[in-house]
């Protein structure tokens, strides 16, 4: 009987070590799981697949418009080996029009909520060096912009209101010509949140459009500007405050 007594000691701490390890692995799983929702929320976010685009082209899945005099815009899928797959989305006119603003509106997204990224190029450019990102697109004469200027080193926020621009807010910063930078937008409800190189600069708002539009890439007078890594994220609706 003594003899059983360690033998049975044993069973029971092998009992409790296979409980302690099946916990463990279910814990590990469950934070596997987790990242790997979280990793899929976080690619949900709608992308244009310019490597898939025809060279020479105008991009798929964008019409074309145009705020103010001028011309329309030349709007073509371009070979560049500094972009992230090869290739990029370039506004190439060169009409110096000074209040000229071409758009390559997005067929595919109409929605008041959205977190807009991409990276832009500005490639040349002697009255202007700008890209940026218009949200809540009505048409070509109503919308939000964010823009970023290598000629003026600055980023601003514009409401267009019937083809005329009113800056809303903005900031100085350096803008490098001939580098790719990143520019984020984020629109939710009267809030706007602009993001320029991994950095948020700011946060304003406005009500003027209150409702949902289309989303577009947005050049000025004879920027020559590279689009890529273009993903739009659309929000969910914010609850109301009781």
């Amino acid at each position: 009987m003594h003899g059983s007594r360690p033998d049975l000691f044993q069973l029971r701490q092998l009992i409790l070590a296979t409980v302690i390890i099946t916990g463990a692995i279910a814990v590990l799983a469950g934070v596997v799981l987790c990242s790997a929702s979280h990793g899929f929320s976080q690619s949900a976010a709608i992308a244009v697949a310019i490597a898939k685009m025809e060279l020479g082209a105008p991009p798929a899945g964008f019409q074309f418009a145009r705020t103010g005099q001028g011309d329309l815009g030349r709007w073509i899928v371009i070979s560049d080996e500094t972009s992230f797959a090869g290739r990029a989305i370039e506004q190439s006119s060169t009409d110096r029009t000074d209040y000229r603003f071409p758009l390559a509106i997005l067929d595919s997204v109409a929605a008041k909520n959205v977190d807009v990224s991409l990276k832009f190029k500005p490639v040349a450019g002697q009255v202007d060096r700008a890209g940026g990102i218009a949200v809540r697109v009505l048409d070509a004469d109503n919308y939000y912009v964010v823009r970023a200027n290598a000629l003026e080193d600055n980023v601003r926020f514009y409401r267009v209101v019937k083809g005329r621009r009113h800056q809303i807010d903005g900031v100085n910063t350096k803008v490098g010509s001939g580098e790719w930078h990143s520019l984020g937008l984020k629109a939710r409800g009267d809030r706007f949140t602009i993001e320029f190189d991994g950095k948020t600069l700011f946060t304003t708002s406005d009500t003027t459009f209150a409702g949902p539009g289309k989303v577009a890439l947005w050049t000025k007078a004879d920027s020559v500007t590279r689009f890529d890594q273009i993903a739009i994220d659309v929000l969910p609706e914010q609850e109301q405050r009781q």
